[in-house]
């Protein structure tokens, strides 16, 4: 006998002002930072108002996955939309380590070739960047449990420190005249950024391939099961992720007792969402007896087959 478990009554944090609060700030930012790279001739402020327009992307990205993930389901997507959240994840985590990429391979070209830093005008324009930087990514503090909102975080911290670099680069330059300091830092961000984002990456591309969230121990699932009472085997135990936030899981029962008992079911389904955060539980109960008469009867079908199956002599 089958249960499905369809109650999302839980209510995720709105993060759409958030959003809406760090694309205009940074789109702002960008603008700014592109008009002071022109003023000061400096190939920095405009190489780092490019890379801040991929966070304004980045932002957007997420803000949709955000927003297609609390549509409800239909015929066609009988989960809705809550996957759009992984990719999300994924598609920043991917950005992220591109952004990497560029960073170390502009920082190692400029080993060969060092560009002379405005340190005045540049500390300044990034110094604005990390205030900005960082006050959007405490907008998304409170919901890293979402991988797509930790996304979002990682993302506007990454540039905080990105940006912070620039104003430390800058003002040891200013006091020592030495323009490989540039670089230098540039190469200890981009490790950094590339240390916190690979746990981003990883759990994104477990999600996307339907493996159990990093959070679920699915041994200590089964052995909860199967110590309820009455219970005698628990078989065909599945655990994914429907999106960033929501757990689910399938499972068969096996009852020593051929009734149903709502009585269980119902703590089965309490205990779930309390202990592992799973929230779409189907549980489908068999009887002991039952899988004893069918398995005989399989066994039996088997036996005539084949016997039919031989030659009559």
């Amino acid at each position: 006998m089958e249960h499905h478990e369809h109650h999302h009554d839980h209510h995720p944090v709105d993060f759409n002002r958030a959003f809406a609060i760090g694309v205009i700030l940074n789109a702002a930012f960008v603008a700014i930072e592109a008009v002071f790279g022109f003023l000061a001739n400096s190939l920095a402020l405009l190489a780092d108002a490019g890379h801040n327009l991929s966070d304004v992307i980045g932002l957007l990205v997420a803000w949709g996955a955000n927003y297609l993930s609390q549509w409800r389901p239909t015929r066609r997507h009988s989960y809705g939309l809550r996957k759009s959240s992984v990719l999300a994840a994924l598609f920043n985590a991917l950005f992220l380590l591109v952004s990497v990429g560029a960073i170390a391979l502009e920082a190692i070209r400029r080993f060969g070739k060092p560009a002379l830093v405005h340190t005045g005008m540049v500390m300044w324009v990034a110094s604005a960047g990390v205030v900005i930087n960082m006050f959007t990514a405490l907008l998304f503090l409170r919901g890293r449990a979402d991988l797509n909102i930790r996304g979002a975080f990682l993302h506007m911290s990454a540039d905080a420190g990105l940006s912070a670099g620039v104003v430390l680069a800058g003002l040891l330059i200013a006091l020592t005249g030495k323009q490989w300091i540039d670089p230098v830092v540039s190469l200890l961000i981009a490790a950094a950024i590339f240390i916190s984002t690979w746990g981003l990456l990883r759990e994104s591309v477990n999600l996307a391939l339907d493996a159990v969230p990093e959070e679920v121990d699915t041994e200590a699932v089964r052995q909860y099961l199967a110590a309820l009472p009455n219970v005698k085997d628990v078989h065909h135990l599945h655990v994914w992720g429907l999106s960033t936030t929501d757990i689910a899981l399938t499972a068969h029962i096996v009852l020593d007792q051929p009734q149903l008992n709502n009585e269980l079911l119902a703590c089965i389904r309490r205990e779930l969402r309390h202990r592992y955060r799973i929230v779409h539980a189907t549980i489908q109960f068999e009887s002991c007896e039952n899988e004893i008469c069918l398995t005989r009867r399989c066994t039996l079908d088997a036996r005539a087959a084949a016997e039919e199956a031989e030659p009559k002599t």
